[in-house]
This record gives C-alpha cells, sequence and structure tokens, in this order.
C-alpha cells in the first residue's frame, strides 16, 4: 500500500472549472488559491478533480483532444498582466465573463509578449519545456493547428496525406504552420507552469492533489491520430468496435462512449510504451491519480461500432496485470486508486488487491436492504476510498428527496437514527468509516440540491458546468467540516 494513502484523510471532490471567479468558467487563478486555503485550514489534505485535458465542444473532461495537454481555458489571465506578457490595454474584458476564442486570442497574444520582453530565465524554461515534453507535445501542437485549419472537422476526415501522416504531409505542414505550433506550445508551457505553481502551494500547505485518468481516449485526439498502432482501426484508420459499458444502475441501454479500443498485442511488444508516457506526464501534475474504470484493464465491453446503444457488446480480456507492474515498475512512488464500480468480477477485485489498490465506495449505493453490500460501512476495509457519491451521481441532498419512505426509515436505522438531515448523516459516516480517504462533493457541503449535479451518465446536454460561489459556503459550514474532520481523526498532521 502506497504510504500516502495509508492515512487517515479527508478529501474534497470539486474540478478546476466549478471554482469561483469572473470568467466562463473556474480557472487557475486567485480562487484555486484561496480553496487550498479553506482546504488547510479545515484540515483537509486531498483535492480531487477530474481530468484536466483540453476538451472538445461538449466540456466533457473524459474526452479529450489528448492524454497529455492540458486544458488552456484553465489559464489564468491575471497571471499574464503580472508577469507583463499581456498589456492591459490588450485585454480590456480580462476581468468579465470573456469567451473561450477570446481568452484564446489573449493567450496568442501573450506569446508575442514573452517573445518581446521575457527573462532570460523564462525563454530558456519555455525552451527546457519544449524539449522535455516533444514526446507529445510535437505531435499535439501539429493537431491542433491542423484542426483549426479544418474547421474543427475529426483528423479521419482531413487530407489523406495528413490523415495517414506521411512523411512529406507532415514535414511541409510542420515548416507552414511554425507560428500557429508554436502558440500551441507556449499555450501548454503557461498551463503546465500555472498547474505546477499550484501544485507546490498546495503541497506546502498539506494538500495533495488527485487527478483522474480516464481509461480511453477520444477517438477524435492527438493520440489516436499519431499513434495508429496503439488502437484498434483498421488501415484506414476507422473503428470497428468502441469502447462503453453494458446496462448498468447508470444507464438501462448502457453507455456507448465510442472511444477506441485498446490494442493489446501491440502495447506489451513495445513494453506499454504509450501508457508508461501517460502516466508520466500525471504523475508529474499530480500526488494520487484514478485509474477511471479499472476495470477495462481487465476485461473491457467491446461494441460493434454500428450499433447506436451499449446493449450488444462482449467483455474482451486485457492485460492488467502485466501493464499495472510496469507501471507500478517504473513509478514506483506513484499511489494509485482503482475506479472499481459497475459490473465488477472476482478477476477484477483479485487484480485491484494483487497490486494493494483501493477501491472506491459509494455511500448512496450502500441500503439496497442486503447485508453483503460492499458499499455498506460495515463491509469496508481500511485500504478503500468513500464517497458520499461522485460526479456522476446525483447530489447526496437530490438522492434523498428521491429515495423511498421504505429505504429512508432503513438508512436512518442502520445510521442509528441520527437527529440530523439524511445528506449530513452521510458525510459524517463516510468521515467515520474506517476508509483510510473520505472524499466529499462539494455540492454536499454545501448541501445542494439535483440542479447542481456535475453529471448525468449517459447525456450529452447539461453536463459540467457547476460552480460554487463562496457566500454558499460561509463560516458555519467551514467550521463544522472542520470540526467533522477533527472529530474523525482525518486531521493528517504530515501530507
Amino acid at each position: 500500500m502506497n504510504t500516502i494513502l495509508n492515512k487517515r484523510r479527508a478529501g474534497v471532490l470539486l474540478h478546476i472549472t466549478s471554482l469561483p471567479g469572473a470568467e466562463q468558467q473556474g480557472d487557475l487563478g486567485q480562487d484555486a488559491y484561496n480553496f487550498v486555503n479553506f482546504l488547510a485550514s479545515a484540515g483537509i489534505t486531498v483535492w480531487q478533480t477530474l481530468p484536466l485535458g483540453a476538451t472538445h465542444s461538449d466540456g466533457s473532461p473524459y474526452q479529450c483532444l489528448s492524454a497529455h495537454a492540458g486544458n488552456t481555458q484553465l489559464i489564468d489571465i491575471a497571471n499574464l498582466l503580472k508577469l507583463g506578457w499581456l498589456a492591459s490595454e490588450q485585454c480590456e474584458d480580462c476581468h468579465r465573463r470573456v469567451s473561450k476564442f477570446y481568452k484564446s486570442c489573449l493567450i496568442a497574444k501573450a506569446f508575442y509578449g514573452f517573445l518581446e520582453c521575457a527573462s532570460p530565465q523564462d525563454k530558456a524554461d519555455f525552451a527546457q519545456f519544449c524539449q522535455n515534453q516533444a514526446f507529445w507535445l510535437d505531435d499535439f501542437a501539429l493537431f491542433m493547428v491542423l484542426r483549426n485549419e479544418f474547421n474543427q472537422q475529426c483528423w479521419n476526415q482531413w487530407p489523406e496525406p495528413l490523415k495517414q501522416r506521411t512523411r512529406n504531409a507532415i514535414k511541409a505542414a510542420t515548416l507552414r504552420l511554425k507560428p500557429e505550433i508554436d502558440i500551441v506550445k507556449f499555450e501548454q508551457y503557461v498551463f503546465f507552469r500555472q498547474w505546477m505553481a499550484l501544485k507546490t502551494y498546495a503541497n506546502e500547505r498539506g494538500v495533495l492533489l488527485f487527478g483522474d485518468i480516464p481509461i480511453f481516449v477520444s477517438y477524435d485526439s492527438a493520440d489516436v491520430w499519431a499513434n495508429r498502432a496503439v488502437f484498434k482501426l483498421d488501415s484506414e484508420g476507422e473503428m470497428s468496435v468502441v469502447a462503453g459499458v453494458p446496462p448498468d444502475y447508470f444507464s438501462e441501454t448502457g453507455q456507448r462512449w465510442g472511444n477506441p479500443h485498446y490494442n493489446w498485442d501491440y502495447l506489451q511488444q513495445t513494453n506499454f510504451h504509450w501508457w508508461i508516457e501517460r502516466m508520466q506526464t500525471q504523475h508529474e501534475q499530480f500526488d494520487i491519480l484514478r485509474i477511471d474504470h479499472f476495470r477495462g484493464i481487465e476485461a473491457a465491453w467491446e461494441i460493434p461500432a454500428s450499433e447506436p446503444t451499449a446493449q450488444q457488446g462482449q467483455w474482451v480480456k486485457a492485460p492488467g496485470a502485466a501493464l499495472l507492474t510496469a507501471i507500478t515498475t517504473k513509478f514506483p512512488t506513484m499511489a494509485l486508486v482503482a475506479e472499481d464500480l459497475g459490473i465488477i468480477t472476482p478477476e477484477v477485485e483479485a487484480l485491484r488487491d494483487q497490486f494493494q489498490l483501493p477501491g472506491m465506495k459509494i455511500l448512496q449505493f450502500a441500503f439496497g436492504g442486503d447485508a453483503d453490500n460492499p458499499y455498506l460501512p460495515d463491509n469496508y476495509e481500511k485500504n478503500c476510498v468513500v464517497y458520499t457519491g461522485t460526479h456522476d451521481n446525483d447530489t447526496t441532498v437530490g438522492w434523498a428527496e428521491k429515495i423511498s419512505d421504505q429505504e429512508r426509515r432503513y438508512i436512518y436505522d442502520y445510521l442509528g437514527n441520527p437527529a440530523t438531515s439524511l445528506h449530513c448523516a452521510l458525510i459524517q459516516t463516510a468521515l467515520a468509516s474506517v476508509a483510510n480517504l473520505a472524499i466529499i462533493p462539494m455540492q454536499d457541503i454545501l448541501e445542494l440540491g439535483s440542479e447542481h449535479r456535475m453529471n448525468t451518465p449517459g447525456t450529452v446536454q447539461g453536463n459540467w458546468h457547476w460552480r460554487f460561489q463562496w457566500y454558499q459556503l460561509g463560516p458555519e459550514r467551514a467550521e463544522r467540516l472542520a470540526y467533522l474532520v477533527k472529530l474523525f481523526n482525518r486531521t493528517c498532521p504530515s501530507a
């Protein structure tokens, strides 16, 4: 068991985009630092976010344009002003909610300001970043510039030489588009610079950053375009099978994600080189990493690409033990968590336990009346992470409003009939449990209803937009949270 994860800790689940602020979504500016201060003052030592990748137009952090690149919409423009790379007259609207396009224009302007007035140390730092990250950054930067040139079309719709990445076509495009490519690289440099500054600030205050790795990558991504052999594609780069999960408690027809499946034979032959590089960038950004859809590295649900839903498909084995051996050998200090929700088999549990990875326990799933329910607190072991709910669940207030009277009575009986609201009782139950790590979504801390949920699985509209405001927290809630964290011995003295 990793030493980070074998101490009693409390954490909060909040994505960066959900932070307060003046722009259209939260970012890496002052409110992120204020949030770290709030966590530290409450004795909370873990901040869990969703993936930080560059999203498509739907905003889903689980369908990104790169497994490595950061979402540049999270960049703090005020920091670029402070550095002198932007002039105030260049961004008159920077204190209002600017569009994504306008923000991208401001970052491009900052690049030219950087070239003109950045210190020699900063310029050397940028050059070193481009060199260190070239293994993914070169392909990503060209991919993004070409994608803009072809009106955001998926790469399989590009002209054949670029679609197939012929040597002459790639060389010519790289030379022709060098100014635009340099801007994309600068955007990534700024993102990683700002993220690592936030990480340093958090770590210095005893707060660990907990990230999330989607097991699959988007078909429309630099990864698939540039690493065709890693995925199950035909000679034209098309998919015959796509990823998802069969029907479960989230969806009656399952979830058809549409991601390409991995060519595990190729990955094994290359000693999982692509996966190791992927984990390297994530390991640098986070102290703890969750492998989303962990069961997919033991066996994954393959859906014929022609099927409109996930109902028709089959489980196909994956070399999970070999992959995890390669990862843990390369990164022996990496703290991993297995997202082991959904249809979990004894083989998946054995794989998780073989590598001593903590699994996840969701209290909203606990009270179905079965004493063997693995989500009931009396069935926990220390090496797990307990949540009231996750970003895919309703808020606990919203969930509590929808359960039956019979289920409500059962829950109160199980919890000893506490004289408190059900959502408060579940927060206290999570913190009181034997689980080493207890994570509470920010919506539950703020006692918010269903209209504030982050995501509804199986839907594409209305997700990923929720944000909180500081007035919702208030001193009483903050003090109560700090009291409970201390009461249940989760104020870890050393992160």
